[in-house]
């Protein structure tokens, strides 16, 4: 069972990159499903197929899927809509409004989990291509793990005695609706579902990010800040996938100068993301739509390469033994040192690295152990315990 993940900028060409990549791996006989975590989803209009919310026949092997928030969260968490929906009430929206508010932001990326993880252990399928939102929107639906099993390991229970104590006074005294154990008991048993998401997805051997850029400045620098934010949050990149480069063929003067500034960019790609491999995608003459077209897109782009392969071993996690001290190496590429914010609570080390901050539960081995420092070794911060 293989995952791969495609992000990049919005407008990078990623959902053609991902749809790419499903078409061959279908081709060479993997049974492959490939979903949409974008609420502005492409994915049919690549295939020229339409895809529902639920896994769709595109062809023999392949699959595809759009998902719906909106009907997710009615079938999955009717409890907690028609709580939200009373609150909205309570609060004066109308009942237009109160339906459409209680859609709550980021149960995009919720739901896209449980699908990954239902997919992946289903049996029904070798691989799942997984077409990501832009770069903000995949950071967040991949520390969602972490977040999630914060709050239900140290908030959840203790939210929920506090309502059930409060409920009965802030109801004689307020009016204000009070969630129920209903409630409660349908965010548990939607959480279980994600229960090893986490694990599944930072697993090298089954889970693979693949950035999407094209060679431009701006597009560049944001892929090297995903790289690492991924990288922190423990998820592999095998790839680099450089879309849109002009064809050699293409010689012409007024051409000139955006080929020289686009091989300048390879080069600062090739460089910069070394030792991940670099895979390059010409500018089509035209629109890559419907599978045989995004079959000779994929045939290019992997050459007799397997699609589906780990395409490089690199860890973002890993403890070496150094004399008596045991060293916790971070990989945090693109990184300075005054960009990291390091603290220890208990059993956990706390890294922040620009806006993203993530809580390490430290291994056995390292938890009745002392920081006695940190620093940098190339691209790696290692935090040394004594």
């Amino acid at each position: 069972m293989r995952i791969l993940l495609f992000t990049g900028k919005g407008g990078v060409g990623k959902t053609t990159v991902a749809a790419a990549t499903a078409t061959r791996a279908a081709e060479h006989g993997l049974r492959t499903i490939v979903c949409s975590t974008d609420p502005a989803h492409s994915l049919a209009d690549a295939f020229d197929a339409p895809l529902g919310d639920r896994p769709t026949p595109i062809a023999h092997r392949l699959f595809g899927q759009q998902l719906n928030a909106r009907i997710r969260f009615e079938e999955a968490w009717d409890d907690v809509r028609s709580y939200l929906v009373d609150v909205l009430d309570w609060a004066g929206a109308g009942a237009v409004e109160a339906e459409e508010l209680a859609v709550i932001p980021g149960l995009d990326e919720v739901f896209a989990l449980a699908d990954i993880k239902e997919f992946a252990t289903s049996g029904d399928y070798d691989l799942v291509v997984v077409d990501c939102a832009p770069t903000a929107e995949t950071i967040r639906l991949l520390s969602l793990p972490d977040v999630l099993g914060w709050y239900m390991e140290r908030m959840f229970d203790t939210q929920r005695r506090l309502t059930r104590i409060a409920r009965p006074i802030l109801q004689r005294v307020s009016g204000i609706p009070i969630a129920a154990d209903g409630v409660f008991d349908a965010v548990r048993r939607f959480y279980d579902r994600l229960d090893g998401v986490r694990e599944l997805l930072t697993d090298g051997d089954i889970t693979s990010a693949r950035l999407v850029v094209n060679p431009e400045r701006l597009v560049v620098a944001e892929a090297r800040r995903t790289f690492t934010y991924l990288s922190l949050f423990g998820y592999h990149v095998d790839a680099v996938i450089a879309n849109r480069i002009l064809p050699a063929e293409l010689d012409h003067p007024w051409l000139t100068q955006w080929r020289a500034t686009q091989a300048a960019h390879l080069d600062v790609i090739a460089d910069a993301f070394a030792p991940l491999p670099l895979l390059a995608a010409e500018l089509a003459n035209e629109e890559i739509v419907g599978m045989p077209a995004l079959s000779i897109f994929a045939k290019n782009l992997y050459g007799e390469a397997d699609a589906a392969a780990r395409l490089s071993h690199t860890e973002p996690f890993q403890v070496d033994a150094s004399g008596d001290a045991l060293l916790l190496s971070v990989q945090l590429p693109f990184t300075e040192r005054d960009e990291v914010r390091l603290g220890r609570t208990g059993d956990e080390l706390v890294l922040t690295v620009g806006p993203h901050r993530r809580a390490l539960v430290l291994p056995d081995s390292l938890v009745r152990r002392d920081v006695a420092g940190a620093r940098f070794v190339d691209d790696r911060l290692v935090v040394e315990f004594v």
